[in-house]
């Protein structure tokens, strides 16, 4: 029926329109909609398409390369299946959310599934409570092939057996961070470090012990050589099986190829290069092998008054998973209250963190 009157619409139109203007009029109108039906059904073996979809109507696409663009996001990473962040790490997350309020936060997990619009976002937020109130926070599957893609770390990955390698969590670990900050910069902090104040520095390494470098915070702008060069010793020398050769030795070996790293008195910062070389006190206030005083009761609190950041060590604290605990009056928990009072809330109220 569609067909037949699309064909002979002209001869009607033609008729018609010398009987009345109104006549002609119904006759235009009813014979493009023949010819839009008539389009459609032979442009479909399904089903006729409307003229309007829905599924024109579409969330706006998003991707790290969209959020991380102008080179000042903060990173987090999870290179495991876990979907239920620890308590620290919501910390950590949140707090760097509250500090860096005008800079994307992004947090790559590997567990996730695929995140390509502003609505897969928005539904994912809503699965952490604590965290969803933050419009500057990001969640995006962790896919070590494609953070890999471009970088000299791509053939050792193939090549690599994940069950051979002891430290394979930390090792790729390593490998994730320095991939994301080459390619997107901003900083990169681990999930056991709580943020207090923004870091003033651009590009930067924090150092942990005398001449001794960390990397689980650091800063440089996107394509920096260090990262590049780092990744290069990476693969060169990789060597899975001592704990930390990948990280903060690794760091260690490339600064030492840049100059002669400086011994920090005080509370002063250096320079390697064109590398920022912070002290001690900046991130690591509190020593390694002190980590269990941030769960001890405290006569007097420290102020970190000299601190951009505090890292909780959580490494070390493997073995005792030391928590927060509401009301113990510990540094730990005085540094929740400030610093990440929603996930302090909830934890306290036994509320829900993952939905």
């Amino acid at each position: 029926m569609g067909d037949t009157l699309v064909l002979t619409a002209p001869r009607l139109i033609t008729r018609f329109c010398n009987h009345g203007k109104k006549i002609c009029a119904f006759l235009v109108v009813l014979s493009a909609i023949g010819f839009i039906y008539r389009f459609n059904y032979n442009n479909s073996s399904i089903f006729v398409k409307p003229l309007f979809s829905i599924e024109t109507i579409s969330s706006k696409a998003i991707s790290p390369e969209d959020v991380l663009r102008n080179g000042n996001g903060i990173i987090f990473i999870e290179t495991t299946n876990r979907m239920e962040p620890r308590p620290l790490a919501l910390c950590a997350i949140e707090s760097a959310a509250r500090v860096y309020h005008d800079r994307p936060v992004v947090f790559f997990m590997k567990g996730l599934t695929n995140i390509s619009s502003e609505d897969d976002m928005n539904r994912t937020r809503k699965s952490f409570p604590t965290l969803s109130s933050f419009d500057n926070l990001y969640f995006f599957p962790l896919r070590m092939e494609e953070v890999f893609k471009d970088t000299p770390l791509l053939p050792w990955f193939m090549k690599v057996n994940p069950d051979a390698e002891i430290h394979w969590i930390h090792v790729s670990s390593d490998g994730c961070r320095l991939a994301l900050i080459w390619k997107h910069g901003g900083f990169y902090m681990d999930t056991d470090i709580i943020s207090i104040r923004t870091i003033p520095e651009k590009n930067f390494v924090a150092c942990e012990f005398s001449q001794t470098s960390g990397n689980s915070i650091f800063g440089l702008s996107p394509r920096h050589s260090f990262a590049w060069n780092s990744m290069e010793s990476f693969v060169r020398d990789f060597n899975g099986a001592v704990w930390g050769y990948q990280g903060p030795a690794l760091f260690t070996r490339i600064l030492k190829k840049i100059c002669v790293l400086p011994e920090l008195k005080d509370v002063k910062d250096g320079l390697c290069g064109n590398i920022s070389y912070l002290n001690p006190k900046r991130f690591y206030p509190i020593p390694g092998p002190s980590w269990k005083t941030f769960y001890q009761v405290w006569n007097k609190l420290p102020t970190f008054n000299d601190s951009y950041a505090v890292h909780l060590w959580n490494y070390a604290n493997k073995g005792t998973r030391d928590t927060m605990v509401p009301g113990s009056n510990t540094l730990v928990e005085h540094l929740y209250q400030q610093h990440c009072p929603s996930t302090y809330r909830a934890i306290m109220r036994k509320e829900s963190t993952h939905l």
